[in-house]
C-alpha cells in the first residue's frame, strides 16, 4: 500500500493508523499547491479531488476520504482492535465519532487555514468550534479515549485535527481535558514515529 500525504494535513490520521497496525506500506509526499507528488507524478491523476489523503492499494485501487481510509486500514488487522467489531453498537458509535470529527471539527477548522477568509468569518468559525469542543470535552470526561479505555482510529483522527490548534494559534487551554487527551495520544509510539516521519516534531 502507498499513502499519499502532506505533512500535518488530515492525512496524518491514516499515517498514524498505518503505524499502529504494523502493516507494510510506503508513503509519498504531495505538493498540494502544485498537485505533484515527490516523484513528479500528477496527483490529479491519482486523486482527481486534489486533496489528501489517498491510499493506493496493492491491486491498484485508490481509496480517498479520511474516515473511510482509517476504517479500511483497521479492518486489515482486526487483532489490533482499532475499530469495534462490525455489527455492534460500539462500531456504530465509533463511526458516529468519525463523522462528527469530519463534519463538525475538521470542516470548522478549514476556513481558518485560508488567508483570504474574512476576519469576521474566522471569528464566527472559532465561536462554532468552541461550542463543538465544549461538547467533545464533556464526552471525554472519565475516559481515556473517545470509546473509553481503548484507542481507536477515531482518536487518531481527533488528534490530527486538534493538532491544528497550535498551528493556527487557537488556544486549547479552556479545555484541559482535550490537552490531556492530546498529550496521552501524542506519546504513543506510532504517533511519535509518524510525527518524526512527517517532520513535525518540535
Amino acid at each position: 500500500m502507498k499513502l499519499y500525504y502532506s505533512p500535518g494535513a488530515c492525512s496524518l490520521a491514516p499515517h498514524i493508523v498505518l503505524n499502529e497496525t504494523g502493516l507494510k506500506f510506503e508513503v509519498e509526499k504531495v505538493d498540494l499547491k502544485g498537485k505533484r507528488t515527490s516523484s513528479g507524478a500528477d496527483y490529479m491523476r491519482i486523486n482527481p479531488k486534489g486533496y489528501v489523503p489517498a491510499l493506493e492499494l496493492d491491486n491498484g485501487n485508490i481509496l480517498t476520504e479520511v474516515g473511510v481510509i482509517i476504517q479500511y486500514l483497521a479492518d486489515q488487522n482486526p487483532d489490533q482492535s482499532l475499530v469495534p467489531k462490525a455489527g455492534t453498537m460500539e462500531h456504530y458509535r465509533e463511526m458516529e465519532w468519525i463523522n462528527f470529527i469530519s463534519t463538525e471539527i475538521h470542516k470548522t477548522f478549514s476556513p481558518l487555514w485560508n488567508p483570504n477568509t474574512p476576519e469576521e468569518t474566522k471569528q464566527n468559525q472559532k465561536t462554532l468550534l468552541a461550542t463543538r469542543l465544549d461538547y467533545l470535552a464533556g464526552q471525554l470526561k472519565g475516559k481515556q479515549f473517545l470509546m473509553g479505555e481503548n484507542f481507536t482510529v477515531a482518536d487518531a483522527y481527533l488528534y490530527t485535527v486538534l493538532n491544528w490548534a497550535g498551528m493556527l494559534k487557537f488556544d486549547l487551554a479552556p479545555w484541559p481535558i482535550l490537552e490531556t487527551f492530546m498529550a496521552r495520544v501524542g506519546i504513543r509510539a506510532a504517533v511519535v514515529k509518524t510525527l518524526e516521519a512527517e517532520g513535525l516534531t518540535r
